[in-house]
């Protein structure tokens, strides 16, 4: 049987470009979604989309010995700092009961390897800037502790069932797929750049800067962006290192450069040419000061050769793709209202 590599959450923002490069690499792929952010037609002819739970230890044990899955490379859960701050008890059950039990089916049907998406967030607010993988694991939010004790999960699996993996911890990711072929699409999106993008186009009547009073040059928080067709080619790189023997690690996944909400806005206004209202409010709990990473260790490690470090270059991605979605759903729109969708 053909071996087969399992994507969680591939109709969504990062697996649906994901899924795009596995393809592109010639590998097959089988997509495990639930759907409630993402999106059936994101996801290419010709791959199976499973919708369900990846708590659903039945049906996951059955997809890994039907589709002869030996790799899983894990995106599905929840991922807004301030809705996990509101809502902790949902955000441990979708990230860490449901990362345990994907875990567990895997070990217990031979899967070789594991990739999971993790996060920058496990940090917390560094004491020290680039902040590298051996750093103080301090999140302040429930997400970055519901992400950490599903490292925690993965790495004593690991040890104690022969399970390879890579944890990757993401920072800022934001973008679309340079061939326009998939983008952030989640409607009410909390990510900076999307939410300036809509703006940028019309879509929402401002952007609100949450906290002008911080520490930093302009008052307002830095982050460290990723393009996600970078960041989807690391996941890539990373099963390649895995199936080369390359021994379990963690590793950041960013570009080690930081820039201010008010820099990421201005860069959106100069590149789209439109001055959208901008407005102040007050800081979100849970949101670090500066966080930017180190990255000398998984371009070592990986070999990995980012190809869009460049804000301006991110930006006009994201762009790019807001434009056509607007297209579409508004074809979409019509055909409804039509009765041919």
């Amino acid at each position: 049987m053909r071996m087969s590599v399992l994507v969680t959450g591939g109709a969504g923002y990062i697996g649906s470009h994901m899924v795009l490069e596995l393809l592109d690499a010639g590998e097959r792929v089988i997509i495990l979604d639930d759907l409630s952010t993402g999106f059936r037609w994101v996801v290419p002819e010709g791959v199976p989309l499973i919708v369900g739970d990846t708590g659903d230890q039945t049906l996951v044990s059955r997809l890994i010995r039907e589709y002869g899955i030996q790799a899983v490379i894990h995106f599905a859960g929840s991922l807004i700092v301030p809705d996990s701050v509101r809502d902790p008890l949902a955000y441990y059950r979708n990230n860490t009961v449901n990362s345990c039990a994907l875990i567990e089916s895997a070990v217990s049907c031979g899967v070789k390897q594991f990739i999971f998406s993790s996060t920058c967030a496990v940090y917390g607010t560094p004491t020290k800037i680039p902040v590298a993988e051996d750093a103080p694991t301090l999140p302040v939010s429930p997400y970055g502790s519901s992400k950490r004790m599903s490292e925690i999960i993965l790495q004593d699996a690991g040890r104690a069932h022969g399970l390879d993996y890579v944890i990757l911890r993401y920072f800022n990711v934001a973008g679309a797929d340079p061939k326009g072929r998939a983008g952030q699409s989640t409607k009410a999106a909390t990510q900076l750049i999307k939410v300036a993008v809509e703006a940028a186009l019309g879509r929402r009547t401002h952007v609100e800067i949450f906290g002008n009073d911080y520490p930093t040059p302009d008052g307002t928080c830095i982050r460290d962006y990723i393009h996600v067709t970078d960041l989807a080619r690391a996941h890539l790189d990373a099963l390649r290192y895995l199936r080369s023997g390359g021994r379990s690690v963690t590793l950041n996944c960013g570009y080690g450069r930081g820039f201010s909400v008010l820099e990421v806005l201005d860069t959106v206004k100069r590149v789209s040419g439109v001055d959208f209202k901008v407005t102040m409010t007050t800081r979100r709990p849970g949101d670090p000061i500066c966080i930017v990473a180190a990255t000398d260790f998984i371009r070592q490690t990986l070999d990995w050769q980012p190809q869009f470090d460049d804000l301006s270059t991110v930006v006009a991605h994201a762009l790019r793709w807001e434009r056509a979605l607007g297209h579409e759903s508004a074809r979409l729109d019509l055909d409804s209202r039509r009765g041919t969708a």
